[in-house]
């Protein structure tokens, strides 16, 4: 055979190879979306009326799009974790709307007294990502708004990727939060406790308090700050940006141990909710603070066919709020926004 005729079979062999292997993807992606609409439809998730019916001690997951903004409320005590995305992204100015006027509306309808005051126990920004911390400075100077305390790791430019450096604005956007922080006098606590704390009816713990050196240098993500919520016999596990690629979920899956509600790490994107991590964590329910179809195929497959746990999506859902009740259930309403 002529070396021509090698090239053009090899390429042909390459194109039905790459068109084989997307198929496969396609035909994969479809039966667990399925199976997901199966798992889904078991649960019955109704509209929030706020009107309390089930409790208040709550998770409330915003509607921000690809990025995570969680405001956890127990026994008229409220806290917020991350910000959700912000309006000035140094990255993609244009690419993605900010959700600045959203968050800050949210958090005043839901967490103001009767004077118009808001008082948020603590704040926890869970790391130097625009679509976790984006928001933080416009909510820390809101003149309405009081900050009991913010748990914030120190930046560590060590832990980050060249590509970060270059263009994010993550040290930056740290420095501005710290700035406002300071101004307004809320006490910064960059240790973060390993220990088990009370937050109204809820226990709280976090995860990953000081990152490990074996996965600096795999960007900001492993730098991720995980919060476990418990009331009774239910627990929550907020994954922030936890991959399996920073490391993250193989340190630190035995030590979160079982929970009922997961929600999903790095918005269901490459790397995130590997099955090792699933079959420890054993989820009931997962929330992904992304639209269905950005979660990438081998993360729902996990799942799906792994953990055969319901995703439901704040982007689809306008929000949602998982309630801990005292009957150790948890309760989902949709459309809080």
């Amino acid at each position: 055979m002529k070396i021509k005729d090698k090239k053009k079979l090899a390429r042909v062999i390459a194109t039905w190879l790459v068109t084989g292997i997307m198929l496969s993807v396609f035909i994969l992606d479809i039966i667990t979306i399925v199976l997901d609409n199966r798992y889904v439809s078991e649960i019955v998730i109704t509209d929030e009326t706020f009107s309390y019916e089930f409790g208040d001690d709550r998770i409330h997951f915003l509607d921000t799009a690809n990025s995570d903004c969680i405001l956890l409320e127990s026994n008229g005590h409220f806290a917020l974790v991350d910000s959700g995305e912000g309006n000035e992204n140094p990255r993609r100015k244009t690419e993605y709307k900010g959700y600045r006027d959203e968050v800050i509306g949210y958090i005043k309808k839901v967490a103001s007294d009767k004077n118009g005051k808001v008082n948020l126990d603590f704040i926890v920004a869970t790391h130097m990502h625009y679509d976790h911390a984006g928001n933080f400075t416009e909510i820390i100077n809101q003149p309405d708004f009081k900050i009991g305390y913010a748990y914030i790791k120190s930046y560590d430019t060590a832990s980050v990727t060249e590509l970060e450096k270059d263009g994010w604005g993550n040290e930056q956007m740290y420095y501005d939060i710290i700035n406002a922080l300071n101004n307004k006098s809320v006490p910064i606590i960059n240790h973060i406790p390993d220990d088990d704390f009370t937050f109204g009816d809820f226990t709280l713990k976090f995860f990953n308090t000081v990152t490990p050196e074996e996965v600096k240098g795999n960007g900001e993500n492993a730098n991720s700050l995980g919060l476990k919520v418990i009331k009774g016999e239910k627990s929550a596990f907020l994954a922030a940006d936890f991959t399996d690629g920073t490391g993250l979920e193989d340190i630190f899956a035995d030590s979160i141990g079982d929970i009922d509600l997961l929600k999903i790490g790095h918005h269901g994107y490459y790397g995130s909710s590997s099955a090792d991590f699933l079959r420890v964590l054993k989820p009931e329910t997962a929330i992904c603070t992304n639209q269905i179809g950005k979660i990438y195929p081998n993360v729902k497959w996990n799942l799906t066919m792994v953990a055969k746990v319901p995703v439901f999506s704040t982007a689809h859902r306008n929000g949602i709020i998982a309630t801990f009740t005292d009957n150790n259930e948890i309760i989902l309403t949709q459309n809080i926004m």
